[in-house]
């Protein structure tokens, strides 16, 4: 039995830098025409320069693979100027809370200093991808950042805002409220809950942020996913750490997942008996809401089953050592 995917697209990526970038990108450019880079850097991607700088690197290190780099700018105070410069180049401007996670010191500490960015944004049609906590307790975080969604939803109707990796009931449940919400889900969300993080041992490379939350969150998020939605997008947030970044003390956030996305999506949406909806989420629902027409890209599984290798370089993948039943031919 084969399983055939037409440009699947990988809507929230983290490819890093340096060593790890020329490690992990080509592993994202087997499988998908292309990707959502994140930009939350060492020295963070706000500038024009900077962006075109990363993306030729991502180019370079595809090896000549159908992938195309959709590029974000770290989101700060842009003048209308800027963004009219730099529009043609990027899908989107990531915004980051101050400190809400690896590399975001640079991010937003008040929302009322950006009203004019996002306004100029509206007017221009470049979507605001953000990164949704609050600086809460850890559990509640999204939960809280759900009346910023509310209020920035309200403020500017006609600007595309996609909440990403969401995790919780409550940001499901205000998609329903603003059709200029959109949202991605990772494949580790859709598998896990902070059970899994820290009910037994605790299993460092589950650690992520947004963290694992409940079994009820969980299957709000199979709901959606399994059922179709229209503004429900497939995003990674697959986020490279070397063993020493993740065995240690302060044991850095991120799920390693781009070797094993589609053949384990594909797993778990055959045992949700919802195979057909698979196309809709890697693909064609992000085509909708974003206005892309991605490159080509024929992508075939097969139901045979694989061994996860327990490591890529010095990085360990999600399912490391486990078997999936579906593989990339």
């Amino acid at each position: 039995m084969n399983i055939h995917l037409t440009s699947p697209l990988d809507m929230h990526l983290h490819l890093r830098e340096d060593e790890i970038l020329s490690l992990v990108t080509p592993l994202s450019a087997h499988s998908f025409c292309g990707g959502v880079i994140m930009p939350n850097l060492i020295d963070p991607v706000d500038t024009k320069r900077k962006l075109l700088a990363y993306r030729e690197k991502i180019i370079d290190a595809s090896h000549s693979d159908t992938f195309t780099p959709f590029m974000t700018l770290f989101f700060k105070p842009f003048s209308r100027e800027e963004l009219e410069s730099v529009r043609d180049d990027i899908i989107g401007i990531k915004l980051y809370p101050a400190g809400i996670t690896t590399q975001s010191e640079n991010g937003v500490t008040d929302f009322n200093d950006i009203m004019a960015t996002l306004e100029a944004m509206e007017e221009l049609e470049i979507p605001l991808l953000v990164h949704g906590e609050s600086g809460g307790f850890v559990m509640d975080r999204e939960k809280e950042f759900c009346f910023v969604y509310r209020d920035l939803a309200q403020r500017f109707p006609k600007l595309h805002i996609i909440m990403e990796h969401i995790t919780t009931r409550n940001a499901v449940d205000l998609l329903e409220e603003y059709e200029n919400l959109s949202a991605t889900i990772t494949l580790h969300h859709l598998l896990i809950t902070l059970d899994d993080v820290a009910g037994g041992m605790l299993e460092p490379d589950l650690f992520c942020k947004p963290i694992a939350k409940t079994p009820d969150d969980r299957e709000a998020l199979r709901e959606v996913v399994f059922g179709g939605h229209p503004r429900i997008m497939f995003g990674s947030d697959s986020a490279p750490h070397p063993r020493h970044k993740k065995e240690c003390v302060g044991c850095a956030a991120g799920i390693f997942s781009s070797p094993v996305a589609l053949p384990l999506l594909a797993q778990v949406f055959e045992e949700a008996e919802c195979l057909d909806k698979l196309q809709g989420f890697i693909s064609d629902i992000a085509c909708r809401r974003y206005g892309l027409v991605p490159p080509e890209k024929n992508i075939t599984l097969t139901r045979k089953a694989w061994r996860v290798p327990e490591r890529y370089g010095s990085i360990r993948p999600f399912y490391a050592g486990k078997e999936i039943r579906w593989s990339l031919v």
